[in-house]
C-alpha cells in the first residue's frame, strides 16, 4: 500500500509539473515547483536549482530554503563545488559524506556542514548535448540517494529541461537566451519583493516567499508581476 501511495504521489508530481508546460507559462514558478516536489518526494532535506545565463554564468534560480541557497551562492562565488562540476561535466555528482569526501571543494564543504548538510546529489539538466543547469538535493544524513530516488530526480530534471528547451527554442537559440534572461530578471525582482514582505510582515524570508507565491496564485498572476507590484508598493502582502 505504501508503494502504491508513493507511486501515486510521484505521478501527481509529474502532472503538477506538466501543468506548467503551456504557452507563456511562469518559468520561475515551474522551477520552484520542481525543487519543492523533489524535497517532498525524495530523501532530501533541501533542494536548489542552478541555471546558466546567456553569458555562460550559473545563477541560483530556485531553492527550498535560505540554507541551501547560501551553499549554492558560495559555490558560484568560488567557481567550484559538486553542483558546479555537475553542470560543467553534464554528469551526476554524488557526495554521500561531505565531511569525509568533500575536501576537494573546501569552501563548499565548510558552507554545507555549517548549514547542517551532510550529503549532496547533483543532477544535470541536460538534453542531448546541451546542459543548462543542475538540480541539487541536499541531505542532513550521510549516505547516497537510493537508485529509485536518483532516477526520479533525474526524471524531474529532464521534465524541467524539456520545458525550457521547447521545440521552437531548439530551432532558435536566441529564444532560449531570451527565456532564460527573463527568468533571471524575474528572480531579481522576486528577491526584492521577498525582502519587502519579510520586513513589512515581520516574517522570515522563506515565509515571505510562501506568502508571495500564495498571493500570486490566488490572484492568477505571474510571480514576477506580483513581485513588481510589491516592490512598487502597489500592494501589501501580510501573513
Amino acid at each position: 500500500m505504501a508503494i502504491l501511495s508513493r507511486a501515486r504521489r510521484v505521478s501527481a508530481a509529474f502532472v503538477k509539473i506538466a501543468d506548467t508546460l503551456v504557452a507563456d507559462y511562469d518559468v520561475v514558478d515551474l522551477l520552484h515547483t520542481l525543487v519543492e516536489e523533489s524535497v517532498a518526494l525524495l530523501d532530501a532535506a533541501a533542494a536548489g536549482l542552478l541555471l546558466v545565463d546567456p553569458a555562460g554564468d550559473l545563477q541560483v534560480m530556485a531553492s527550498t530554503s535560505e540554507k541551501s541557497e547560501l551553499v549554492e551562492v558560495l559555490q558560484l562565488e568560488a567557481g567550484v563545488g559538486p553542483c558546479v562540476d555537475c553542470f560543467r561535466t553534464g554528469a551526476v555528482v554524488t557526495i554521500d559524506d561531505i565531511a569525509s569526501n568533500g575536501s576537494k571543494w573546501p569552501q563548499f564543504q565548510s558552507a554545507a556542514l555549517s548549514q547542517g548538510f551532510m550529503s549532496v546529489h547533483a543532477v544535470p539538466m541536460r538534453l542531448r548535448g546541451q546542459t543548462i543547469g543542475a538540480l541539487n538535493l541536499f541531505g542532513q544524513e550521510v549516505g547516497p540517494l537510493s537508485a529509485e530516488d536518483a532516477a526520479i530526480a533525474q526524471a524531474f530534471a529532464d521534465v524541467a529541461t524539456i520545458s525550457l528547451l521547447q521545440e521552437r527554442a531548439l530551432r532558435e537559440s536566441t529564444i532560449v537566451n531570451d527565456q532564460l534572461q527573463r527568468a533571471l530578471n524575474s528572480r531579481i525582482v522576486i528577491e526584492q519583493a521577498k525582502g519587502v514582505i519579510a520586513h513589512t510582515a515581520n516574517v522570515t524570508i522563506d515565509q515571505a516567499f510562501a506568502l508571495l507565491r500564495s498571493y500570486a496564485r490566488a490572484n492568477n498572476q505571474p510571480l514576477y508581476e506580483t513581485s513588481k507590484r510589491v516592490t512598487e508598493r502597489l500592494i501589501t502582502i501580510t501573513s
